[in-house]
């Protein structure tokens, strides 16, 4: 006699390499196929917390004392990173939240860093004032074009859980930073009574040892740029809605917080909750499912389609699009850590970084 039926996986998903250590949330792939992963200081043991993957190993990059920081106001050392990007010119930026533990940053931890590929050394360092970089906020991930002024500029999420979330935008050459839609609804998390995410059939929430659960309050996280750089679109971890706004009012440091929020765009509800966004040349939006182990994809007329549906991706964090025409994705079981589960931790190591053909290649706003 035949068994129940099970759930159906969808698409081809390639294991590329797991991890028995610490936890990974960001990946990228440069132009020549170098795969460079970071691990956030989130409880475990992280002796690198950036990487590369060469050989099956983790190799400390750009070096170990980079990565061995004397404090956690350290300019010249990474202190606990989220992401790191390969922008269109095929370098390597680190953003680096200065807040190992979700602790309030101070001055020279929370920063930007640009390595040369070529050379493997550190060849530029942004660091934040404190009225961009506040004590509560936590830099999330960056997407770049480099088309806008002397040397481009970046845009980057900043997910805090317990302060203003909002869009940081930076002047690549001058190093010049300023905030953008502060503390604006969109990039903040939705509340219980309109959200209720649910990640392996039990809802998801921060659930102290003692004391009742709370609701994740994690805002602004994912964030893409569109094939012609027009439009930024960003999503709070805590909802199922996606918002965009004209990246010509955020780089402009003249214009006011009024009218780049005037910009906004509320683009609907994706029908899951995501971390990571991200996109293609083709003009397609991807999104992480982490309530369905999925990453999906919204096409150019506005249809979604599942891109990959697989038990093992156990919570779908960060995405990339490499320039061999595929995506790439970890899971990192997040959901599991002990700050959601009473204090136990039910990870199972190894997490995972994946891979899945898309047949496009990333967007590289460039001159």
């Amino acid at each position: 006699m035949n068994g129940p039926v099970g759930d159906e996986p969808l698409g081809e998903l390639e294991l590329v390499h797991t991890f028995t250590g610490p936890m990974p949330t960001g990946v990228s792939v440069s132009h020549g196929g170098r795969i460079f992963v970071n691990f956030p200081k989130w409880g475990d043991e992280v002796p690198a917390t950036v990487v590369e993957l060469r050989d099956g190993r983790e190799m400390p990059y750009p070096d170990q004392p980079w990565n061995d920081p004397s404090g956690d106001d350290d300019a010249g050392a990474f202190v606990s990173v989220q992401s790191i990007v390969v922008d269109p010119a095929d370098r390597l930026w680190v953003l680096d939240t200065g807040s190992p533990m979700f602790q309030p940053t101070k001055p020279g931890g929370p920063k930007l860093v640009r390595v040369d590929l070529d050379t493997d050394t550190v060849a530029q360092v942004i660091t934040f004032p404190p009225d961009v970089a506040l004590p509560t906020t936590y830099l999330n991930d960056v997407r770049f074009d480099l088309r806008r002024g002397e040397s481009g500029v970046a845009y980057i999420t900043d997910s805090a859980s317990s302060g203003p979330n909002g869009i940081i935008v930076v002047d690549l050459a001058s190093g010049a930073s300023w905030r953008r839609l502060h503390d604006h609804p969109s990039t903040k998390a939705e509340p219980l009574t309109t959200f209720r995410p649910v990640v392996e059939g039990r809802p998801f929430l921060e659930r102290p040892p003692d004391g009742p659960p709370k609701p994740v309050t994690m805002g602004a996280d994912g964030i893409a740029i569109s094939a012609d750089g027009t439009r930024l679109h960003y999503c709070p971890l805590a909802s199922r809605r996606w918002y965009s706004v004209a990246t010509e009012a955020l780089a402009d440091p003249a214009v006011t917080q009024e009218a780049a929020a005037a910009t906004v765009v509320d683009e609907g509800d994706k029908g899951t909750a995501s971390d990571g966004l991200e996109t293609d040349d083709a003009g397609r939006l991807y999104l992480t499912s982490y309530e369905h182990n999925a990453v999906l994809r919204r096409r150019p007329d506005g249809e979604y389609e599942t891109l990959v549906h697989d038990p093992r991706l156990l919570w779908p964090d960060t995405m990339s699009v490499a320039t061999d025409g595929y995506l790439y994705v970890t899971a990192n079981q997040l959901h599991r850590q002990p700050q959601y589960q009473r204090g136990q931790d039910l990870r199972r190591r190894p997490y995972a970084l994946f891979r899945t053909r898309i047949d496009a290649g990333p967007v590289l706003l460039r001159r």
